[in-house]
């Protein structure tokens, strides 16, 4: 289904910069250094949890978060298999991904990473892409921005709720963003890069052990460094990761001296990988970082692997062209061989409705009896599609139950309790949506409206104003973050 204030300082502030590292054996554990703490005396878990609750909601609300399931389950997928072999993990992570066409990533409160799409365009090969994310990942457990946050109150008093809140704003709209980051950060600049370079060389030790662990080419970190060293001494214009993160000499030798100390590995990128790579520069690219023939072309004499996601690739293309006779022809004898595949069941439901099928779509989908969450979403939206809207309904209440935090479900639960006048249920379902996107008065209000709809005393209004009454103790957490 379908920042001129020096840029070091938002990656500094973000956790983000995927910088050099200083030497050290390779396979050192991942102990925090004894550098006096560990940012508990500043911010606890429970804080960093809270605070990551209320920045995600605003990402949802300002940023372009891309909600697509299949991508989102990938990139979720391979990060909870980085994670599970770091240490000091102490918070659940969630990854995201943000439509933008220039390289980036970076880490905040809570275990929340967010990936830039146009990793998809400069990563060659899987553990290259997991190579980033595993550092990081690194920021995370070291609670880099929670010391940071400790260094500067001890230093020279940052609010660090407006700059974090400054940045946001700065994804959607870069000039304001920019204008209230500039005032925060006044003459605080140099303490805070001094510090960050020493949470990047831990981040980067840290990381390059991650990878190795979870089984990719340690390599690929010196490797993808390389690449982007390559590109910035022949281009004009940098990739954007270079200008707010540094590319010093010494990084690329010391990055490539400890992934030399490693076991040499040879790693095979999963089908997933390529099937993603495809999907994202195909549907959610722009400009030069579109899907193009070359990379098909050059898959079609590749391995398996790249030999079906360039097929696929074909697809998206005639796909996102409306020429669903093409899409299927490429498809279906695909889906043949691999009914169960996430990526062509995605895809196919998608042509069948295009094409005004959605009852085939409705009875493939139905055939696979899956509890893929890409599956489920698909069911869903044939059903919509194909006029069986309690259907989906049965199908939608169990999701979002499921997965509360997917803002995809409770569209698709509104649209169908839209289509059965069940007007109390749409709006508890928009009221869901608007939560998740930080907007907890217009939430508020529509599950007010949703409680005046039903019988009073019903069942059904007291778990409207149960809801309600969760919110409004949401809200007043949320007021120190808002006030900054």
């Amino acid at each position: 289904m379908m920042i001129d204030l020096k840029k070091t300082v938002l990656a500094t502030l973000l956790c983000c910069q995927f910088a050099a590292a200083m030497p050290a054996r390779a396979d050192m554990p991942d102990n925090l250094p004894d550098i006096g703490t560990t940012a508990g005396a500043t911010l606890s878990i429970n804080q960093e949890l809270q605070m990551g609750d209320f920045y995600v909601r605003q990402l949802r609300a300002s940023a372009p978060l891309i909600n697509d399931p299949l991508l989102n389950d990938y990139i979720n997928q391979l990060g909870q298999r980085l994670v599970s072999h770091a240490q000091s993990v102490r918070t659940p992570f969630h990854f995201f991904l943000i439509r933008n066409d220039e390289l980036n990533a970076f880490a905040f409160f809570g275990g929340n990473v967010v990936l830039h799409s146009a990793l998809f365009r400069y990563a060659d090969n899987e553990s290259q892409l997991a190579s980033v994310m595993a550092h990081e990942i690194s920021h995370v457990t070291q609670r880099h921005l929670a010391r940071a946050m400790e260094e500067q109150q001890r230093n020279a008093p940052l609010t660090w709720v407006g700059v974090l809140g400054s940045i946001l704003l700065a994804m959607a709209n870069p000039q304001g963003g920019m204008a209230a980051l500039t005032g925060t950060l006044a003459g605080t600049q140099q303490g805070v890069i001094s510090f960050t370079q020493n949470n990047e060389q831990e981040a980067d030790r840290i990381g390059i052990q991650v990878l190795q662990r979870a089984g990719f080419d340690p390599q690929a970190m010196p490797n993808f460094l390389q690449k982007l060293a390559d590109q910035s001494r022949f281009s004009s214009r940098p990739p954007e990761i270079l200008l707010t993160h540094p590319l010093p000499d010494s990084r690329l030798s010391d990055a490539r001296n400890r992934a030399n100390q490693m076991k040499p590995m040879v790693v095979q990128s999963s089908q997933d990988f390529y099937m993603a790579k495809v999907r994202a520069l195909g549907m959610y690219a722009t400009g030069q970082n579109q899907l193009g023939d070359d990379l098909l072309n050059e898959w079609m004499k590749g391995n398996s692997r790249e030999q079906a996601a360039a097929q696929y690739g074909k697809a998206v293309q005639f796909l996102q062209a409306k020429s669903f006779d093409n899409a299927k022809r490429i498809i279906a004898p695909l889906l043949a061989k691999q009914p169960a595949n996430v990526w062509y069941l995605d895809i196919m439901s998608d042509i069948e409705i295009g094409l005004n099928q959605p009852q085939q779509a409705v009875a493939l989908l139905s055939s696979v009896k899956s509890n893929s969450p890409v599956v489920q979403l698909n069911l869903a939206n044939a059903l919509l599609e194909a006029k069986q809207p309690a259907n989906a309904s049965r199908i939608l209440n169990r999701y979002t139950w499921a997965h509360p935090d997917d803002s995809n479900g409770w569209d698709l639960l509104a649209q169908a309790s839209a289509a059965q006048n069940l007007r109390d249920e749409e709006l508890s379902a928009r009221a869901e949506g608007l939560a998740l996107g930080g907007q907890l008065d217009q939430a508020i209000t529509t599950l007010s409206s949703a409680s005046a709809q039903v019988p009073l005393g019903s069942l059904k209004q007291a778990r409207y104003d149960a809801r309600i009454d969760q919110l409004r103790q949401l809200q007043q957490r949320f007021r120190r973050y808002q006030k900054g």
